[in-house]
């Protein structure tokens, strides 16, 4: 199947190949003749599918085609959970309108509103947004939600993870009741199917994969290894191997920061992205691990989320994550476009229930290896440390939001900024995961 026989204009299609695109992946197969009826559509994809040309070409061309208002009304709205992804999405955007009379904007928390403020006023199509900001800007009268036509939440698990639960009700709230809505979750769990039924009107289900499912040319592998050793083995291998891009996962931001500096003092070039570092920060960090000025970017969950590294070679889980279905979004980062990848976790005794559950989510056994020097702690314990200890949540999560809303936290980050943070759910039992 090719582009064109999807129904879109000779724009988009000049863009989509001047984007070096020749046939739709699965996702987009199946999404955007949907979207072009005007059907509002709950897809299952993660973050590498395409999904996100799954949703923005059939916008593009129905509002292109639509009637052209003189003062520029924000039209269609697109909610991401964490600044990256907004700013992907909204790259996606321009690049696909290329050719097309469509003004879009991106705005999110960490930044200065002024210039995103400047652009809102000039007149805009689509809005691409993170939740905080948006309801900010909407408070200050800034920018009006009264025309929107579609609305697209995208990565609305993790926007649920992060509590945004309350923010995107009071924003759908704020639109039109008459609208296409469009959802994309990497799973189906009950609180997302919840979700959907509070807004989707008959919404078609598209699945482009499996649910939870990995991409089969990702080969896994664990380490077992001394919770105090994990460390040097992490050294040792991106070293031995002269691995050039590695994306490492750390439970929380200090972990991360430490991790950075043991591998800049070995002479390995790291940076850390989390939710307390600045946008530039978290920007000059990507960019580098990108051009391969870094070799390895040290990353918790909810800061990688929505990271568009092509042809990622390695992701090494230095702590396992406490939510199985998380695993399963690291090591998707890997493994793209038909290339192969290396997802490597190094587990100490005290993680053993978590590889347990992951395994069982994933219906597989994955390899295990030990290193001589590097061997686990006959005498450790295989619990996993309580809540407060560093360690986590249970794998059996319940979503169940308090009344203190997570937006001024900023979507990922700067969550010391808001004296009141710690009262969210999420925040409180996670505080130091980003």
């Amino acid at each position: 199947m090719s582009f064109n026989s999807l129904g879109l204009s000779e724009a988009l299609l000049k863009a989509v190949s001047k984007q070096g695109y020749t046939a739709p992946s699965p996702i987009q197969q199946k999404a955007i003749p949907l979207i072009l009826e005007g059907k509002d559509v709950l897809a299952s994809a993660q973050t590498g599918t395409g999904k996100t040309a799954g949703f923005t070409l059939p916008i593009l061309q129905k509002l292109s085609q639509g009637q052209q208002l003189r003062k520029r009304p924000i039209r269609a709205l697109v909610l991401t959970p964490t600044r990256e992804l907004a700013a992907q999405v909204h790259n996606n955007v321009k690049a696909y309108s290329e050719f097309l009379d469509i003004r879009s904007a991106v705005i999110f928390g960490g930044v200065n509103q002024k210039p995103q403020v400047a652009t809102i006023r000039n007149g805009v199509d689509i809005l691409i947004a993170t939740p905080g900001r948006l309801l900010d800007l909407q408070n200050q009268g800034v920018l009006s939600l009264a025309k929107i036509e579609i609305l697209v939440l995208d990565e609305a698990d993790r926007m649920l993870d992060m509590g945004f639960l309350k923010d995107i009700k009071k924003i759908i709230n704020l639109i039109p009741t008459r609208r296409q809505n469009l959802l994309f979750s990497a799973t189906f769990s009950k609180e997302i199917k919840n979700l959907a039924n509070e807004f989707l009107h008959h919404p078609v289900l598209v699945e482009a994969t499996p649910e939870n499912s990995t991409v089969d040319a990702i080969e896994q592998k664990v380490y077992r290894v001394a919770k105090e050793k994990k460390t040097d083995l992490i050294i040792k291998l991106i070293s031995d191997g002269n691995w050039k891009q590695v994306l490492v996962f750390t439970r929380t931001k200090h972990g991360a920061n430490r991790l950075c500096k043991k591998m800049v003092s070995s002479g390995i070039t790291a940076s850390a992205i989390h939710g307390n570092k600045s946008q530039g920060a978290r920007t000059k960090a990507l960019a580098g691990f990108k051009n391969n000025s870094v070799r390895v970017l040290v990353a918790t969950d909810i800061a990688a989320r929505g990271l568009d590294i092509p042809l990622l070679p390695h992701v090494i889980n230095f702590e396992l994550p406490n939510i199985s279905e998380d695993y399963v979004h690291r090591i998707g980062r890997t493994g793209r476009a038909g290339a192969s990848g290396e997802a490597i976790s190094l587990v100490s005794a005290d993680e053993t229930t978590y590889l347990r559950d992951i395994e069982k989510l994933m219906g597989l056994k994955i390899p295990v290896d030990i290193l001589e020097g590097f061997e686990p702690d006959p005498n450790a314990s295989t619990a996993p440390k309580k809540q407060g200890q560093g360690g986590g949540r249970n794998q059996q999560r319940a979503y169940k939001p308090k009344p203190q809303s997570s937006r001024r936290s900023d979507e990922a980050g700067n969550s010391g900024n808001n004296k009141n943070a710690g009262r969210n759910r999420n925040r409180n039992r996670n505080r130091n995961r980003r």
